[in-house]
């Protein structure tokens, strides 16, 4: 059996058309578009590979880009001062404040400044309590990304047993929680698990979000389970190559003989995490006019 590929890359593109055209809508009328303020501290390579991506894909989306590029020196308290500044601005629907951050800079005190209405990346403790208790606010955009890649393949989730590995605050406790929201039985496992394969091989749902390359085995799979592999890794090079590959923390080409769908790497789940960020801004600002988003909209 040849598992089925899920394309998380066109998923989030039909996603992003979605956003462009409620985006659209919105700024018909509300008399102003959506905004998305991202703050960048340093000049970490891949934090501005990042940033770019996200200012490209909100222009694309017909929103508005706030970019604000800080030295690796500011001072916490100047950091803090720019967020307050960008809570109490109207035009900003929602602040990403890329991580990580300098080391003497706190990224959970930063991150508890955020409004929690501007929360779009979701990682505010407001946030959690209320994905948590089922109240209505953001949800990180990987776990979000994950569950409607997951919706869109099963359908229903109620009664099938999902494991989640890995206990992160940004992926792995979320992940849970739209899990046992959707009525799955859920498990999370982690380094400190018992017979992990044993685990693994019960579940209906396995996302990995461990950060080890390819370490969930095809052995460890129940035949037709469908996986999610958060997972990205760079292998070492090979030999007459300056870089190495990218792969996740799924061995794809074995589980791919047991799962019945499980998403590649690259072109999985890590295209689905901007389209998401595009979302929930979109929805902070249907939330900062008083305006209800279409139903079914996103």
């Amino acid at each position: 059996m040849a598992a089925e590929r899920i394309d998380g890359k066109a998923f989030a593109a039909r996603l992003r058309g979605k956003v462009g055209e409620r985006a659209a809508t919105f700024a018909e009328k509300a008399g102003r578009k959506a905004g998305l303020a991202v703050v960048l501290v340093g000049d970490d390579p891949a934090s501005q590979v990042y940033v770019r991506s996200k200012h490209k894909a909100t222009v694309e989306a017909g929103m508005e880009s706030f970019e604000h590029r800080l030295s690796a020196d500011t001072s916490e308290a100047d950091l803090l001062a720019l967020v307050a500044q960008l809570n109490a601005d109207p035009a900003v629907d929602g602040i990403l404040v890329q991580l990580p951050l300098p080391g003497h800079l706190d990224e959970q005190a930063v991150i508890a400044a955020i409004s929690p209405d501007k929360d779009v990346d979701g990682f505010h403790v407001t946030s959690a309590g209320r994905l948590a208790v089922g109240q209505e606010g953001f949800v990180p955009c990987t776990p979000l990304g994950c569950m409607m890649l997951l919706t869109d393949r099963l359908g229903d989730l109620s009664g099938l047993e999902a494991v989640v590995i890995g206990r992160s605050n940004i992926v792995g406790k979320p992940m849970a929680q739209l899990l046992l929201g959707a009525n799955a039985t859920v498990t999370i496992a982690h380094s400190r698990t018992k017979d992990l394969p044993g685990v693994v091989r019960r579940a209906d749902i396995v996302v990995a979000a461990v950060g080890r390359a390819e370490m969930v085995k095809a052995e460890w799979l129940k035949l037709g389970a469908t996986v999610i592999d958060v997972g990205i890794n760079r292998l070492p090079p090979e030999p007459g190559s300056e870089k190495g590959r990218l792969v996740g923390d799924v061995d794809f080409a074995g589980a791919s003989e047991v799962a019945g769908a499980i998403t590649p790497v690259p072109g999985g789940v890590g295209p689905m995490t901007i389209a998401v960020l595009l979302r929930n801004t979109l929805v902070a600002a249907h939330r900062n006019e008083g305006l209800d988003l279409p139903e079914g909209a996103l």
